[in-house]
């Protein structure tokens, strides 16, 4: 949050009994920039929202499922701020029901001495995650969740104590509203430090609870072409991921990607968070599809269709936007594709416009995402093998973007006296694909060629 917002969020409430709160505390003494803080106070949440509103050009509303507190969100939503009644009536009783120590500190909203009677600045310093009290986490489980996600995001370890009582309340996660689940396991998974990150949450028994579907692939086998079981693979597949992300000239791709993957998609993920998602579900198919054949080759048939599947069952469960389980959905089923042309290479223009179309609208992402998968399967023939697909992905990331049809529908309507319907579809399809192949390159082009199909 910009100075300028903060400084407007304390004029707005000056003359409250209001103090800032929690995270924005937090960093603050951290040196970090939020644009997240967050108000408790005495007076109405109501009417003190709607000046601040006022005040800086922004907007303000009841959040619902959350009682009492009102939100307003900055101009271009660059920041928000949360107001809430003070709890108990008094300061201390309020910071008293918080959750963890370093989130347990208050500034007066005019300014004054900071309050810290649980040690939150001491815990900042140690670089620890402890809880307030022991009641802390029976109160609400879903903070056994945002421990390690507080964690993660910040570097700090979480008290032994605090870890334990993550343990023992793992199981009452399940009583959680999914909304509140997604949006701290969205930040675990989109942190820098995953890895650990889920670490916890396995050892803390979450992940049983908040993504049995990853659990359930420790153990399962694969075959000679791969060198980890597939849980080991999927984590190594986010690796490649967050690689991909970070340095994608080192993973064999250009600078653009990393671009690419850095746009905003939905649910607050970027391109690249998202596709942390398509990695941790890409396999999760794999043990209801395993076989073998009986020479004794272990087969996993339809996990990428069936692992579609299961992944919009996963983000449904979660109550995640339609965009993103279309997104992750999208990269799970065509996850196989471009390995299935290595061999066929030179591709001809008509491949590359099937490839395109099948992946379609998130043809480069796919792309992308295979380069992650094939770079973290690392069993018999691997540096042939990654060698001949990072060529392929190169050459599908530089292909021309289909230009405008030569010929819309209703034109071929009159033009040829056809009804709308599945053959006018296939038409405009098969047209579409001639263009791309460079067999037709003008309207008239397009009218005879039409006249030819339709016979």
């Amino acid at each position: 949050m910009s100075g300028e917002a903060m400084a407007a969020v304390r004029e707005a409430l000056a003359g409250e009994r209001a103090w800032l709160v929690g995270g924005a505390v937090r960093d603050r003494l951290l040196g970090r920039p939020t644009d997240d803080i967050d108000v408790t106070m005495a007076g109405d949440p109501r009417a003190a929202a709607r000046r601040l509103a006022k005040a800086t050009g922004g907007a303000s509303f009841r959040l619902s499922g959350a009682f009492g507190t009102w939100r307003v969100v900055g101009p271009g939503h660059s920041w928000h701020a949360d107001l809430v009644t003070l709890r108990d009536g008094e300061i201390e009783a309020d910071l008293a029901h918080r959750d963890f120590t370093i989130n347990a500190m208050a500034e007066p909203i005019g300014g004054g001495e900071l309050l810290d009677p649980h040690g939150g600045r001491e815990d900042l310093a140690r670089g620890i995650v402890r809880m307030v009290s022991a009641q802390a986490l029976a109160d609400d489980p879903l903070r056994s969740l945002r421990a390690v996600r507080i964690a993660v995001e910040l570097g700090l370890e979480i008290d032994p104590e605090t870890g334990r009582a993550a343990a023992a309340h793992a199981r009452e996660m399940e009583r959680v509203a999914p909304e509140r689940v997604f949006g701290e396991l969205k930040r675990v998974i989109s942190a820098d430090d995953v890895r650990r990150g889920l670490e916890l949450m396995e050892a803390y028994g979450l992940t049983a609870i908040v993504l049995p579907e990853l659990q359930a692939l420790h153990g399962v086998e694969q075959s000679v072409f791969h060198h980890l079981d597939v849980h080991d693979h999927t984590l190594e597949v986010l690796d490649a991921v967050a690689l991909l992300q970070r340095d994608p000239v080192a993973a064999g791709l250009g600078e653009d990607v990393a671009a690419l993957l850095a746009e905003p998609l939905s649910d607050e993920l970027t391109r690249g968070g998202a596709m942390r998602w398509a990695a941790l579900l890409h396999d999760a198919a794999k043990p209801s599809t395993r076989g073998e054949t009986p020479e004794g080759r272990v087969t996993f048939i339809g996990h990428d269709a069936e692992g579609a599947k299961l992944a919009r069952d996963v983000l449904g469960r979660l109550r995640s936007s339609t965009r993103l389980r279309d997104y992750v959905a999208t990269l799970i089923e065509h996850h196989l594709d471009l390995g299935f042309l290595v061999h066929r290479g030179p591709l001809d223009r008509r491949t590359i416009w099937r490839y395109l179309q099948a992946t379609a609208p998130f043809s480069a992402d796919v792309t992308i995402f295979t380069v992650a998968d094939r770079i973290a399967t690392r069993g018999r023939n691997a540096g042939a093998a990654i060698a001949a697909h990072l060529v392929l992905a190169r050459e599908m990331l530089s292909a021309d973007a289909p230009a405008p049809p030569l010929v819309r529908g209703d034109d071929l309507m009159r033009t040829l006296g056809i009804r709308p319907g599945p053959q006018l579809g296939r038409l405009v399809a098969q047209l579409a694909e001639a263009q791309y192949a460079g067999e037709i390159s003008t309207r008239e082009d397009a009218i005879a060629r039409a006249r030819e199909l339709l016979g």
